[in-house]
């Protein structure tokens, strides 16, 4: 197995030093899967470049849709009203998509920044794309910061989720919040919702387990995953519980199986590392776990079970994906008799 690549946070400490330090860029472009951190920086850097009560006058954003080269050169010649700086914000604006014109034209802007503007590209729901052999590109690393706003490792993501439950007057055990990880995911906009659903349900100072899992609304990954996990263990009515939840919400079955499915390729992974001697942290980087909940469950499951047996259960998740696809209106059945025949010990490997 390749070792495991660390983000490079080069760009992202750049960042943190130049908002500490109160001397923001002329130029950043913000992207990433993290959404929460893009916004809290985002904000960050609106509160060190514009004095409280004038963005009105020295802030300019436009929709996508309007957006031009054209514009963002117009913008950026606003001379700043009370104030030493402006702020250009451009948000989901496809750098990828534009003309040999254009993209001169945005070159010259960019390649002529005055010191009292900060541009801003961001990207939400569109994925930022650059050509990087072009010219644009090399301005933009030659001018300004590219900041990819990651999903945390699991550290990072403890300590925040430690930190959110004590500003609400509470504590959580460290197992906990990797649980609770695991169970809605590692999105920080969305632990922060669950994060205050369970601070105000919870009546006691220390949030438990059973807090989380009585008002905390699991990803699907986690709740096929329990299910699965059921049907490894052999509590078939579990399991054809969970499974009937899932069916009755709609939950598309060819989804629900390909998690199933990816249960028993990380169960066999386990079970394969059990006997090669590999640890829990190898099992993690291999499948990108945040979280160490989902990769305890899965050794501490692979130790019941042979290799064989788990070879076998990917081998049927893999059959019933095929038939899935060419049975039409028969998906829900398919999906239970695998269960029947996992959770039952079916195909006497074991």
């Amino acid at each position: 197995m390749p070792p495991k690549v660390k983000p490079d946070n080069t760009a992202m400490r750049a960042l943190k030093q130049t908002l500490k330090e109160g001397t923001p860029k002329g130029l950043y472009i913000f992207y990433g899967e993290e959404a929460y951190l893009r916004e809290y920086y985002f904000s960050a850097l609106k509160q060190a470049v514009l004095p409280d009560g004038l963005e009105e006058f020295n802030y300019h954003t436009i929709q996508p849709k309007d957006c031009s080269p054209e514009w963002i050169a117009q913008a950026v010649d606003c001379l700043p009203v009370m104030s030493q700086r402006t702020l250009v914000a451009v948000t989901d604006f496809d750098l990828s998509a534009l003309g040999e014109q254009q993209q001169k034209r945005l070159i010259e802007v960019l390649s002529d920044l005055p010191d009292y503007c900060c541009l801003v590209f961001s990207y939400d729901l569109l994925p930022y794309k650059i050509d990087r052999r072009s010219k644009l590109a090399a301005v933009v690393k030659e001018r300004g910061t590219v900041v990819n706003f990651q999903r945390q490792d699991q550290g990072d993501l403890t300590d925040w989720i430690c930190r959110r439950f004590k500003a609400t007057g509470h504590s959580i055990d460290t197992e906990d919040a990797r649980y609770l990880i695991f169970l809605c995911g590692d999105l920080m906009n969305n632990l922060t919702g669950e994060i205050g659903k369970i601070a105000a349900y919870a009546s006691h100072p220390r949030v438990t387990r059973a807090d989380i899992d009585q008002v905390a609304i699991p990803v699907i990954e986690a709740v096929v995953f329990q299910m699965t996990d059921a049907m490894a263990q052999r509590n078939f009515d579990r399991a054809a519980s969970v499974l009937a939840d899932l069916l009755h919400s709609q939950e598309p079955p060819i989804m629900i199986l390909a998690v199933i499915g990816k249960y028993f390729r990380q169960l066999y992974t386990a079970r394969l590392y059990l006997e090669r001697g590999k640890s829990r942290e190898d099992l993690m980087a291999l499948w990108a776990m945040k979280s160490t909940y989902p990769a305890n469950k899965l050794l501490d499951t692979a130790r019941r079970f042979s290799l064989s047996w788990c070879r076998y259960g990917m081998q049927r998740c893999g059959e019933t994906e095929q038939a899935l696809k060419t049975s039409y209106g028969q998906e829900s059945e398919l999906l239970i008799s695998l269960l029947v025949e996992l959770s039952t010990g079916g195909g006497g490997v074991e």
